[in-house]
């Protein structure tokens, strides 16, 4: 399935960028089902646990309330002196005139949970009518005794082992019970662990660091994995590439899991046939060449002992068409099967070395803009050839040549424009055939641009042509530099 549009801009292109992308979205889908339902079943956990936390809290406080109330009046002040000499208790109480007013925390869904327990087991065992005030109050906002003081202006022993847990703030669970006229029991306690903060976030801290964790070790292994595996194709693709310029290569080394070792051995049993095919070609052409060079030549020693002028005349250019093709079909064989050995070439100097002799012509007929970068991996002698055809080729057919260099890193890319009348364009690709002359007035086989064409599919590069608005013909000469 092929990928268009924007989406395809964000697909990578390698085989590792893909597989490591694949597994990243798999381990979190994964990770994010296991998740999902981890977190699900520690939720009803943890509301069960808050909620059985919720009642034990409500019958202590319940106990405390009761216990106050029955002391007499007079005791009460000296009771609660007496805590708060002893260090206090899990609740701070005091006994206030009226409840204090205080900001309550947001409701949260365990905030309500918790409140609507303890509410509901005060009223179970202090009675339904008695009144109360049941709220979560955060510490800065927390205020204590008549005066409507804040935690922190109280002695430490009194309150804030009871009431603070540093360097955390939880909420404070404040009930305010009248138990008399002008008398309102005031308690104020944390919620036990581990339910200080009540509402944790959707999937706790530990869970989120395991996926993190587990999932870069996976895609650190995969990714290992990959570029193991990964070595023999890359060589593989090398030998590919090297395969256009140079078919006496040694095979390549089969390694790898054994489906890249099938192709491996497919790839080299593919040269071993396609080198064993050129050497022969190239035998079956030099055996043509000497076999029909002879005969021709003593054909023409016969032809002119023949008497007839005419006769001779017509036998003479039927030799000369014979002769055409045969060197012809040398010439395509030769240009476009050199021996030669792969080797960095400097494109700049190349293009200076072709156009120097027409630059010193007055007026020059052809001129160079741009400049290459660097060296290319190539043929010398076979890319010289390429752009000298081309260059040949629109000086003959369009008298000069423009040479325009774009070369980005990437890839070398010459243009040559020249001043003629351009091809039609259904033949625009129709002359890269052997043997196709569009112009019959002037000398050549026809073999030029076919010869440059298969020269840069050799390097892994193209040929192509268009015809320029302003007039004349572009050729364009592409040779990637991978």
């Amino acid at each position: 399935m092929r990928c268009s549009g924007p989406l395809a801009r964000l697909v990578p292109r390698s085989l590792l960028a893909r597989m490591l992308l694949l597994t990243l979205l798999a381990v979190l889908l994964a990770q994010g089902a296991s998740a999902l339902f981890w977190s699900a079943a520690l939720r009803s956990d943890r509301n069960q646990g808050l909620q059985t936390a919720a009642r034990s809290l409500g019958y202590s406080i319940a106990a405390s309330v009761r216990y106050f109330s029955l002391l007499p009046p007079a005791y009460r002040p000296l009771v609660l002196e007496q805590l708060r000499n002893m260090g206090g208790t899990r609740f701070f109480v005091s006994l206030n005139e009226k409840p204090l007013t205080m900001q309550a925390l947001p409701a949260t869904p365990g905030r309500r949970a918790v409140l609507q327990e303890v509410e509901a087991v005060l009223r179970e065992r202090l009675g339904a009518t008695m009144p109360m005030y049941v709220e979560f109050i955060g510490p800065q906002q927390l205020r204590l005794f008549n005066g409507a003081v804040a935690l922190d202006e109280l002695p430490r022993s009194w309150a804030h082992y009871a009431l603070s847990l540093e360097p955390l703030e939880p909420p404070v669970l404040v009930t305010q019970i009248r138990i008399g006229e002008g008398e309102w029991v005031y308690l104020a306690t944390l919620m036990p662990a581990p339910y200080y903060s009540l509402d944790e976030s959707w999937l706790p801290l530990q869970q989120l660091l395991f996926m993190v964790f587990s999932s870069a070790f996976l895609l650190l292994f995969i990714g290992l994995l990959i570029r193991w595996q990964s070595r023999p194709l890359k060589r593989l693709s090398r030998a590919a590439r090297e395969l256009s310029l140079e078919v006496h290569t040694p095979p390549v080394r089969e390694e790898g899991a054994q489906e890249i070792r099938e192709v491996t051995r497919a790839f080299n049993a593919m040269r071993e046939r396609i080198a064993r095919y050129l050497d022969e070609r190239a035998q079956l052409f030099s055996a043509i060449s000497h076999d029909l060079r002879t005969p021709i030549t003593r054909l023409r020693l016969r032809a002119e002992l023949v008497d007839d002028e005419v006769m001779q005349a017509k036998l003479v250019r039927d030799l000369d068409e014979l002769d055409l093709l045969v060197k012809g079909a040398l010439q395509c064989v030769k240009d476009t099967d050199i021996h030669e050995n792969l080797e960095p070439v400097d494109l700049q100097a190349l293009l200076v070395q072709l156009v120097e002799p027409f630059t010193q012509e007055q007026p020059p007929r052809v001129c160079l803009t741009g400049e290459a970068q660097g060296t290319l991996l190539g043929k010398p002698l076979a890319l010289k050839r390429c752009i000298g055809n081309l260059l040949d080729n629109a000086l003959k057919y369009g008298h000069r040549a423009h040479l325009q260099v774009e070369d980005d890193g990437h890839a070398f890319v010459l243009h040559v424009d020249d001043e003629g009348p351009g091809v039609p364009e259904q033949e625009l690709e129709q002359v890269f055939q052997p043997h196709v002359r569009l112009a019959t007035d002037r000398q050549g086989y026809g073999l030029g641009l076919g010869i440059a064409r298969n020269l840069a599919h050799a390097h892994g590069g193209e040929v192509e042509l268009r015809n320029r608005r302003e007039g004349g013909l572009r050729v364009t000469l592409t040779l990637p530099r991978s």
